[in-house]
């Protein structure tokens, strides 16, 4: 087969779409031939050095996908073949075909195409996981999403609406604040003509809860917008990752802060998520209730192309690689 391979750590410039060998499957696991994969800010930290993959795990970029099932490994029946899936994967969906567990492997929501799919995996898992095990969200509480318009953002701000979250959004542009506007984000704040801090303390008094996608450069002024109890999520590092932070600035609020990743976690862990986002989140999508937002299908040939466009921040919602 062929996948997206690189030589060396570096720029866009490193990858390459190359023959590699086919992925054989562990007992469990399924194959998938893939139909379409995302590209997610993890994948650019990756080709860097930065982001290594678990240990056992193929190097080959890419942490979701969608495709059709051609093969299973030992313990698992043959009558999944032919299935047309969506998946969350440790590595490899910027190739032509995937070894994944099955636990791992999600329906493809009615009225989304096999296409659009490779956009779900990730996003539902984060979006969900985080609200419902980290930060707990209730109707009529609030939560500040930073990267509103981004793929994570455009998700979570309809699943927020459809728990009864009142949301507030930040965003480079203003074209980018009014699609969130259309998703029903409730505050909207352009960062690079606004503090934010100041905008939500104006208008709400603080901020119960944040997802936030920056890390260390949004640390101290995410814990000065929180409320009393508040709670703080962080799951991407666009800002770095080293901070001086006065800790005394989280005792004054008795606020957390928690930092997830969905790679790292245990097989288990990542099946149990899956199956509450086919039952819960893949409903919401079929009757309309949250929309996917992709900014563009590019051919997988050129991901190299399609990382810079979402490290120059160019992109509205999701990029998706087409294999064909």
């Amino acid at each position: 087969m062929f996948a997206i391979t690189q030589k060396d750590f570096g720029g866009p410039e490193t990858l390459e779409w190359s023959r590699v060998p086919d992925p054989q499957p562990e007992p469990g696991e399924v194959i998938i031939d893939i139909t379409a994969t995302a590209v997610n800010r993890a994948d650019l930290l990756q080709r860097k050095g930065n982001y290594p993959p678990p240990p056992g795990t193929t190097d080959i970029l890419g942490l979701e996908c969608s495709g059709t099932i051609v093969s299973v490994g030992a313990a698992l029946t043959m009558d999944r073949i032919g299935e047309r899936v969506t998946a969350l994967l440790n590595g490899g969906g910027y190739a032509q075909k995937v070894a994944v567990p099955l636990g791992q492997v999600m329906s493809v929501p009615e009225a989304v195409s096999l296409i659009d799919a490779g956009a779900l995996p990730e996003i539902a898992a984060t979006v969900w996981s985080n609200f419902t095990k980290v930060l707990h969200l209730r109707e009529g509480s609030t939560i500040l999403i930073h990267g509103g318009g981004g793929g994570i953002g455009t998700f979570a701000i309809q699943v927020a609406k459809a728990l009864g979250v009142k949301v507030a959004v930040t965003a480079g542009s203003q074209e980018k604040l009014n699609v969130c506007a259309s998703l029903g984000a409730d505050l909207l704040i352009n960062y690079k003509e606004e503090d934010f801090v100041e905008v939500i303390q104006e208008t709400w008094g603080g901020i119960e809860n944040i997802l936030d996608n920056m890390g260390a450069s949004y640390l101290s002024k995410n814990v000065e917008v929180l409320k009393r109890n508040g709670h703080l999520a962080i799951i991407g590092m666009q800002g770095g990752t080293k901070v001086d932070f006065q800790i005394d600035q989280l005792l004054r609020k008795n606020a957390t802060i928690s930092a997830t990743s969905l790679r790292g976690r245990p097989e288990s862990e990542k099946s149990a998520i899956c199956r509450e986002v086919e039952k819960i989140v893949w409903p919401w999508i079929t009757d309309g209730t949250v929309k996917l937002v992709i900014d563009r299908v590019m051919p997988i040939e050129q991901a190299g192309e399609a990382q810079k466009i979402l490290e120059a921040g160019e992109a509205t919602g999701k990029i998706l690689l087409q294999v064909r």
